[in-house]
Protein backbone atom coordinates (compact mmCIF):
# COMPACT_ATOMS: atom_id res chain seq x y z
CA UNK A 1 0.00 0.00 0.00
CA UNK A 2 1.62 3.36 -1.05
CA UNK A 3 0.57 5.99 1.47
CA UNK A 4 0.36 9.67 0.42
CA UNK A 5 2.84 12.05 1.78
CA UNK A 6 1.41 13.96 4.32
CA UNK A 7 1.05 9.85 5.82
CA UNK A 8 4.68 9.37 5.20
CA UNK A 9 5.85 12.28 6.64
CA UNK A 10 4.18 11.72 9.92
CA UNK A 11 5.55 8.24 9.65
CA UNK A 12 8.83 10.08 9.41
CA UNK A 13 8.04 12.77 12.34
CA UNK A 14 7.51 9.32 14.51
CA UNK A 15 10.54 8.03 14.23
CA UNK A 16 12.49 10.53 14.77
CA UNK A 17 13.29 11.77 10.87
CA UNK A 18 14.05 15.50 11.03
CA UNK A 19 11.13 17.07 9.05
CA UNK A 20 9.06 20.08 8.52
CA UNK A 21 5.19 21.12 9.85
CA UNK A 22 2.47 19.74 7.42
CA UNK A 23 -1.13 19.63 8.19
CA UNK A 24 -3.41 17.98 5.88
CA UNK A 25 -6.57 19.93 4.68
CA UNK A 26 -9.24 18.94 2.44
CA UNK A 27 -10.92 22.98 1.29
CA UNK A 28 -9.82 25.81 1.01
CA UNK A 29 -11.21 27.43 4.27
CA UNK A 30 -8.38 23.73 6.13
CA UNK A 31 -5.84 25.06 4.06
CA UNK A 32 -5.70 28.83 4.63
CA UNK A 33 -6.50 27.66 8.89
CA UNK A 34 -3.20 25.45 8.40
CA UNK A 35 -1.06 28.14 6.63
CA UNK A 36 -2.08 30.17 9.52
CA UNK A 37 -1.20 27.85 12.12
CA UNK A 38 2.22 26.95 10.56
CA UNK A 39 3.11 31.16 10.01
CA UNK A 40 5.53 32.23 7.14
CA UNK A 41 5.97 30.86 3.82
CA UNK A 42 4.31 27.83 3.13
CA UNK A 43 3.78 25.00 0.02
CA UNK A 44 0.80 23.91 -1.09
CA UNK A 45 0.78 20.62 -2.28
CA UNK A 46 -1.78 18.01 -4.08
CA UNK A 47 -1.81 14.94 -2.28
CA UNK A 48 -2.08 12.15 -5.20
CA UNK A 49 -0.06 8.80 -4.88
CA UNK A 50 1.67 9.35 -8.51
CA UNK A 51 4.84 11.53 -9.34
CA UNK A 52 5.02 14.62 -11.50
CA UNK A 53 3.02 16.72 -9.44
CA UNK A 54 4.91 19.94 -10.02
CA UNK A 55 5.17 20.03 -13.79
CA UNK A 56 1.20 19.61 -13.46
CA UNK A 57 0.56 23.01 -11.36
CA UNK A 58 -0.17 20.83 -8.11
CA UNK A 59 2.49 22.21 -6.19
CA UNK A 60 2.81 25.93 -5.12
CA UNK A 61 4.38 27.93 -2.70
CA UNK A 62 2.23 30.53 -0.59
CA UNK A 63 3.38 33.98 0.83
CA UNK A 64 0.31 34.15 2.80
CA UNK A 65 -2.82 32.34 3.96
CA UNK A 66 -4.77 33.89 1.32
CA UNK A 67 -2.25 32.86 -1.53
CA UNK A 68 -2.78 29.18 0.13
CA UNK A 69 -6.83 29.70 0.26
CA UNK A 70 -6.46 30.72 -3.98
CA UNK A 71 -4.10 27.65 -4.45
CA UNK A 72 -5.75 25.21 -2.41
CA UNK A 73 -8.96 26.16 -4.54
CA UNK A 74 -6.89 25.81 -7.64
CA UNK A 75 -5.53 22.41 -6.58
CA UNK A 76 -8.21 20.84 -4.80
CA UNK A 77 -10.16 18.47 -7.74
CA UNK A 78 -7.46 18.83 -10.01
CA UNK A 79 -6.64 15.67 -11.92
CA UNK A 80 -2.65 14.64 -12.04
CA UNK A 81 -1.95 11.62 -14.14
CA UNK A 82 -5.92 10.21 -13.48
CA UNK A 83 -5.44 10.65 -9.98
CA UNK A 84 -7.90 13.29 -8.44
CA UNK A 85 -6.85 15.45 -5.89
CA UNK A 86 -8.95 15.41 -2.49
CA UNK A 87 -6.66 16.70 -0.37
CA UNK A 88 -3.79 19.31 -0.11
CA UNK A 89 -0.60 19.47 2.42
CA UNK A 90 0.46 22.80 3.96
CA UNK A 91 3.80 22.34 4.75
CA UNK A 92 6.68 24.61 6.20
CA UNK A 93 8.31 26.29 3.63
CA UNK A 94 12.37 25.47 3.81
CA UNK A 95 14.99 27.59 3.22
CA UNK A 96 16.68 25.00 0.44
CA UNK A 97 20.92 25.31 0.47
CA UNK A 98 21.38 21.86 -1.46
CA UNK A 99 18.76 19.00 -2.56
CA UNK A 100 20.07 15.25 -2.12
CA UNK A 101 18.29 11.59 -2.73
CA UNK A 102 17.94 8.87 -0.37
CA UNK A 103 15.84 5.44 -0.63
CA UNK A 104 15.71 1.91 0.61
CA UNK A 105 14.04 -0.70 -1.08
CA UNK A 106 13.53 -4.18 -1.29
CA UNK A 107 15.63 -6.07 -3.74
CA UNK A 108 13.61 -8.76 -4.63
CA UNK A 109 16.07 -9.96 -7.95
CA UNK A 110 18.72 -10.19 -5.43
CA UNK A 111 16.97 -11.38 -2.26
CA UNK A 112 17.83 -8.45 0.11
CA UNK A 113 17.43 -4.69 0.47
CA UNK A 114 19.16 -2.14 -1.61
CA UNK A 115 20.06 1.80 -0.32
CA UNK A 116 19.76 3.85 -3.32
CA UNK A 117 21.54 7.24 -2.80
CA UNK A 118 22.40 10.78 -4.55
CA UNK A 119 23.81 14.42 -3.69
CA UNK A 120 21.55 15.27 -7.05
CA UNK A 121 18.19 14.62 -5.21
CA UNK A 122 15.14 16.68 -6.70
CA UNK A 123 15.06 15.61 -10.10
CA UNK A 124 13.45 12.33 -11.48
CA UNK A 125 15.94 9.66 -10.33
CA UNK A 126 14.78 6.90 -12.93
CA UNK A 127 16.07 9.87 -15.25
CA UNK A 128 19.58 10.25 -13.51
CA UNK A 129 20.13 6.56 -13.38
CA UNK A 130 19.62 6.12 -16.73
CA UNK A 131 21.83 9.21 -17.92
CA UNK A 132 24.20 9.74 -15.11
CA UNK A 133 24.43 6.15 -13.56
CA UNK A 134 27.44 6.97 -11.59
CA UNK A 135 25.86 9.82 -9.45
CA UNK A 136 23.67 7.26 -7.61
CA UNK A 137 25.37 4.83 -5.14
CA UNK A 138 23.77 1.73 -4.76
CA UNK A 139 24.71 0.11 -1.65
CA UNK A 140 23.44 -3.65 -1.03
CA UNK A 141 22.01 -4.04 2.47
CA UNK A 142 22.13 -7.71 4.39
CA UNK A 143 18.83 -8.11 6.04
CA UNK A 144 20.38 -9.73 8.88
CA UNK A 145 22.45 -7.04 9.72
CA UNK A 146 20.46 -3.58 8.75
CA UNK A 147 22.10 0.10 8.91
CA UNK A 148 23.87 0.97 11.63
CA UNK A 149 25.97 4.41 11.94
CA UNK A 150 28.71 2.16 10.25
CA UNK A 151 26.75 0.71 7.57
CA UNK A 152 24.79 4.72 7.07
CA UNK A 153 28.53 5.80 6.43
CA UNK A 154 29.52 3.50 3.61
CA UNK A 155 26.23 5.12 2.12
CA UNK A 156 27.39 8.65 2.29
CA UNK A 157 30.82 7.64 1.38
CA UNK A 158 29.73 6.21 -1.43
CA UNK A 159 27.30 9.03 -2.39
CA UNK A 160 30.24 11.70 -2.12
CA UNK A 161 28.76 13.83 0.41
CA UNK A 162 30.90 16.52 1.45
CA UNK A 163 32.11 15.82 5.30
CA UNK A 164 30.31 19.54 7.04
CA UNK A 165 26.98 17.25 5.94
CA UNK A 166 27.91 13.22 6.67
CA UNK A 167 27.14 13.15 10.51
CA UNK A 168 23.65 14.80 9.88
CA UNK A 169 23.10 12.31 7.04
CA UNK A 170 24.34 9.33 8.96
CA UNK A 171 22.17 10.13 11.55
CA UNK A 172 18.79 10.53 8.99
CA UNK A 173 19.87 7.24 7.21
CA UNK A 174 19.80 5.58 10.59
CA UNK A 175 16.05 7.27 11.44
CA UNK A 176 15.10 5.64 7.80
CA UNK A 177 15.76 2.55 7.97
CA UNK A 178 14.39 2.59 11.61
CA UNK A 179 11.01 3.59 9.07
CA UNK A 180 11.65 1.21 7.37
CA UNK A 181 11.67 -1.78 9.52
CA UNK A 182 9.01 -1.04 12.65
CA UNK A 183 6.67 -0.34 10.14
CA UNK A 184 6.69 -3.03 7.51
CA UNK A 185 7.57 -1.53 4.71
CA UNK A 186 9.08 -2.34 0.84
CA UNK A 187 10.32 1.26 0.19
CA UNK A 188 11.11 4.60 1.95
CA UNK A 189 11.89 7.01 -0.20
CA UNK A 190 13.10 10.86 0.44
CA UNK A 191 13.34 13.08 -2.48
CA UNK A 192 14.64 15.47 -1.80
CA UNK A 193 16.72 15.15 1.34
CA UNK A 194 18.02 18.58 2.04
CA UNK A 195 20.42 20.88 3.50
CA UNK A 196 19.26 24.54 4.59
CA UNK A 197 20.44 27.69 5.10
CA UNK A 198 21.88 26.66 8.39
CA UNK A 199 23.63 23.31 7.85
CA UNK A 200 20.22 21.66 9.26
CA UNK A 201 18.69 17.96 7.52
CA UNK A 202 15.32 17.73 6.66
CA UNK A 203 13.46 15.30 4.96
CA UNK A 204 11.57 17.58 2.84
CA UNK A 205 9.44 14.83 0.94
CA UNK A 206 8.49 11.25 1.21
CA UNK A 207 7.22 8.48 -0.21
CA UNK A 208 6.56 5.22 1.51
CA UNK A 209 4.79 1.65 0.45
CA UNK A 210 3.65 -0.88 3.15
CA UNK A 211 3.63 -4.12 2.97
CA UNK A 212 0.05 -5.35 3.45
CA UNK A 213 1.48 -8.95 4.11
CA UNK A 214 2.53 -7.63 7.76
CA UNK A 215 -0.98 -6.15 8.59
CA UNK A 216 -1.74 -8.57 11.64
CA UNK A 217 1.20 -6.82 13.32
CA UNK A 218 -0.11 -3.14 12.48
CA UNK A 219 -3.45 -2.46 13.41
CA UNK A 220 -3.08 1.39 12.99
CA UNK A 221 -1.91 0.47 9.29
CA UNK A 222 -5.49 0.04 8.54
CA UNK A 223 -6.51 4.25 9.08
CA UNK A 224 -3.68 4.46 6.46
CA UNK A 225 -5.99 3.22 3.86
CA UNK A 226 -7.50 5.57 1.02
CA UNK A 227 -10.63 4.78 1.34
CA UNK A 228 -12.30 7.73 -0.61
CA UNK A 229 -9.89 6.48 -3.48
CA UNK A 230 -10.71 2.63 -3.35
CA UNK A 231 -12.45 1.02 -6.07
CA UNK A 232 -15.63 -0.19 -4.47
CA UNK A 233 -15.32 -3.60 -5.80
CA UNK A 234 -11.42 -4.26 -3.96
CA UNK A 235 -13.25 -2.79 -1.02
CA UNK A 236 -15.95 -5.67 -1.24
CA UNK A 237 -13.36 -8.50 -1.62
CA UNK A 238 -10.82 -7.22 0.86
CA UNK A 239 -13.41 -7.10 3.20
CA UNK A 240 -14.49 -11.01 2.74
CA UNK A 241 -11.02 -11.34 2.82
CA UNK A 242 -10.61 -12.61 -0.94
CA UNK A 243 -7.54 -11.66 -2.76
CA UNK A 244 -9.01 -9.85 -5.60
CA UNK A 245 -7.59 -7.53 -8.51
CA UNK A 246 -9.83 -5.65 -10.80
CA UNK A 247 -8.64 -5.63 -14.72
CA UNK A 248 -10.10 -3.95 -17.94
CA UNK A 249 -11.75 -6.84 -19.33
CA UNK A 250 -15.04 -8.89 -19.52
CA UNK A 251 -14.35 -12.32 -18.69
CA UNK A 252 -14.52 -12.81 -14.32
CA UNK A 253 -12.19 -15.03 -13.21
CA UNK A 254 -12.58 -17.39 -9.83
CA UNK A 255 -9.96 -19.85 -9.15
CA UNK A 256 -8.14 -21.49 -6.04
CA UNK A 257 -4.65 -20.20 -5.87
CA UNK A 258 -2.08 -17.91 -7.08
CA UNK A 259 -0.67 -19.89 -9.52
CA UNK A 260 -3.84 -21.37 -11.04
CA UNK A 261 -5.57 -17.68 -11.64
CA UNK A 262 -2.47 -16.32 -13.96
CA UNK A 263 -2.30 -19.14 -15.82
CA UNK A 264 -6.15 -19.24 -16.24
CA UNK A 265 -5.54 -15.01 -17.47
CA UNK A 266 -3.29 -16.41 -19.85
CA UNK A 267 -5.17 -18.66 -21.45
CA UNK A 268 -8.59 -16.43 -21.24
CA UNK A 269 -6.37 -13.48 -22.89
CA UNK A 270 -5.02 -16.14 -25.64
CA UNK A 271 -8.64 -17.42 -26.13
CA UNK A 272 -9.82 -13.77 -26.66
CA UNK A 273 -8.25 -13.65 -29.63
CA UNK A 274 -10.71 -15.35 -31.47
CA UNK A 275 -13.30 -13.21 -29.68
CA UNK A 276 -13.23 -9.81 -30.32
CA UNK A 277 -10.39 -9.60 -27.81
CA UNK A 278 -12.75 -10.83 -24.78
CA UNK A 279 -10.31 -10.10 -21.67
CA UNK A 280 -10.02 -11.14 -18.05
CA UNK A 281 -11.60 -8.59 -16.06
CA UNK A 282 -10.22 -9.59 -12.84
CA UNK A 283 -7.73 -11.64 -10.85
CA UNK A 284 -9.80 -13.47 -7.83
CA UNK A 285 -8.31 -15.98 -5.94
CA UNK A 286 -10.37 -17.81 -3.33
CA UNK A 287 -7.72 -19.92 -1.87
CA UNK A 288 -7.75 -23.55 -0.91
CA UNK A 289 -11.34 -23.18 0.46
CA UNK A 290 -14.15 -22.86 -1.74
CA UNK A 291 -17.14 -23.18 0.52
CA UNK A 292 -20.36 -21.61 -0.54
CA UNK A 293 -19.89 -18.74 1.71
CA UNK A 294 -16.36 -18.14 -0.51
CA UNK A 295 -17.76 -18.72 -3.19
CA UNK A 296 -20.72 -16.28 -3.20
CA UNK A 297 -18.32 -13.67 -2.06
CA UNK A 298 -16.69 -14.14 -5.36
CA UNK A 299 -19.22 -14.22 -7.42
CA UNK A 300 -21.20 -11.66 -5.71
CA UNK A 301 -17.82 -9.14 -6.08
CA UNK A 302 -17.70 -10.12 -10.06
CA UNK A 303 -20.95 -10.22 -11.10
CA UNK A 304 -21.48 -6.55 -9.62
CA UNK A 305 -18.89 -5.57 -12.04
CA UNK A 306 -20.93 -3.96 -15.09
CA UNK A 307 -18.13 -5.04 -16.97
CA UNK A 308 -18.25 -8.33 -16.71
CA UNK A 309 -20.19 -10.38 -19.28
CA UNK A 310 -19.00 -14.30 -18.12
CA UNK A 311 -17.51 -15.62 -15.52
CA UNK A 312 -14.79 -18.68 -15.85
CA UNK A 313 -14.55 -20.65 -12.58
CA UNK A 314 -11.65 -22.34 -12.78
CA UNK A 315 -10.40 -25.05 -9.49
CA UNK A 316 -8.17 -27.71 -8.76
CA UNK A 317 -9.42 -30.06 -6.51
CA UNK A 318 -6.64 -31.00 -4.00
CA UNK A 319 -6.95 -30.59 -0.59
CA UNK A 320 -10.89 -29.34 -1.12
CA UNK A 321 -12.31 -31.93 -3.17
CA UNK A 322 -13.81 -31.11 -5.90
CA UNK A 323 -17.56 -31.79 -4.94
CA UNK A 324 -16.83 -30.04 -2.24
CA UNK A 325 -16.28 -26.91 -4.60
CA UNK A 326 -19.37 -28.04 -6.78
CA UNK A 327 -21.79 -27.95 -3.87
CA UNK A 328 -20.16 -24.41 -2.90
CA UNK A 329 -21.24 -23.35 -6.46
CA UNK A 330 -24.98 -24.73 -6.46
CA UNK A 331 -25.17 -23.05 -2.71
CA UNK A 332 -23.28 -19.52 -3.53
CA UNK A 333 -26.12 -19.55 -6.55
CA UNK A 334 -28.98 -20.18 -4.37
CA UNK A 335 -27.57 -17.65 -2.05
CA UNK A 336 -27.02 -15.00 -4.46
CA UNK A 337 -30.53 -15.49 -6.41
CA UNK A 338 -31.92 -13.67 -8.97
CA UNK A 339 -28.02 -11.19 -8.61
CA UNK A 340 -26.79 -14.21 -10.05
CA UNK A 341 -27.51 -13.11 -13.86
CA UNK A 342 -24.10 -13.99 -16.34
CA UNK A 343 -23.42 -17.04 -17.48
CA UNK A 344 -20.57 -18.79 -15.30
CA UNK A 345 -18.37 -21.63 -17.41
CA UNK A 346 -17.14 -24.13 -14.88
CA UNK A 347 -13.91 -26.27 -14.93
CA UNK A 348 -13.09 -28.86 -12.18
CA UNK A 349 -10.46 -31.35 -12.27
CA UNK A 350 -8.31 -33.21 -9.66
CA UNK A 351 -9.62 -34.76 -6.01
CA UNK A 352 -13.21 -36.46 -6.75
CA UNK A 353 -13.63 -34.58 -9.95
CA UNK A 354 -16.56 -36.73 -11.56
CA UNK A 355 -18.47 -36.02 -8.39
CA UNK A 356 -17.54 -32.65 -8.41
CA UNK A 357 -19.00 -32.71 -12.27
CA UNK A 358 -21.69 -34.86 -11.38
CA UNK A 359 -23.81 -32.65 -8.73
CA UNK A 360 -23.13 -29.47 -11.04
CA UNK A 361 -24.63 -31.55 -14.20
CA UNK A 362 -27.75 -32.77 -11.49
CA UNK A 363 -27.90 -28.99 -10.28
CA UNK A 364 -28.90 -28.17 -14.17
CA UNK A 365 -28.57 -24.80 -13.56
CA UNK A 366 -29.59 -22.48 -16.41
CA UNK A 367 -26.58 -20.02 -16.38
CA UNK A 368 -23.67 -22.84 -15.89
CA UNK A 369 -21.95 -24.67 -18.33
CA UNK A 370 -19.21 -27.45 -17.47
CA UNK A 371 -16.07 -27.72 -19.07
CA UNK A 372 -14.05 -30.66 -19.38
CA UNK A 373 -10.19 -28.78 -20.34
CA UNK A 374 -9.33 -24.78 -18.69
CA UNK A 375 -8.62 -24.28 -22.90
CA UNK A 376 -12.10 -25.29 -23.53
CA UNK A 377 -13.70 -23.32 -20.11
CA UNK A 378 -11.57 -20.10 -21.09
CA UNK A 379 -12.95 -20.48 -24.46
CA UNK A 380 -16.37 -20.42 -24.41
CA UNK A 381 -15.97 -18.22 -21.07
CA UNK A 382 -14.40 -15.72 -23.95
CA UNK A 383 -17.17 -16.58 -26.66
CA UNK A 384 -20.24 -15.84 -24.43
CA UNK A 385 -18.55 -12.22 -23.37
CA UNK A 386 -18.32 -11.33 -26.63
CA UNK A 387 -21.42 -12.13 -28.37
CA UNK A 388 -23.35 -10.25 -24.62
CA UNK A 389 -21.43 -6.83 -25.82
Amino acid sequence: MDLFEYQARDLFEAHGVPVLAGIVAHTPEEAKAAAEKIGGVVVVKAQVKVGGRGKAGGVKVAKSADEAFQYATDILGMDIKGHTVHQVMIAQGADIAEEYYFSILLDRANRNYLALCSVEGGVEIEQLAEERPEALAKIAIDPGKGVDAAKAAEIVEAAGFEADVREGIINTIVKLWDVFTAEDTTLVEVNPLVKTGDGTIIALDGKVTIDENAAFRHEDHAELEDKESADPLEAKAKAAGLNYVKLDGEVGIIGNGAGLVMSTLDVVAYAGEKHGDAAPANFLDIGGGASAEIMAAGLDVILNDDQVKSVFVNVFGGITACDAVANGIVSALKILGDEANKPLVVRLDGNNVEEGRRILSDANHPLVTLAQTMDEGADKAAELAFSAR
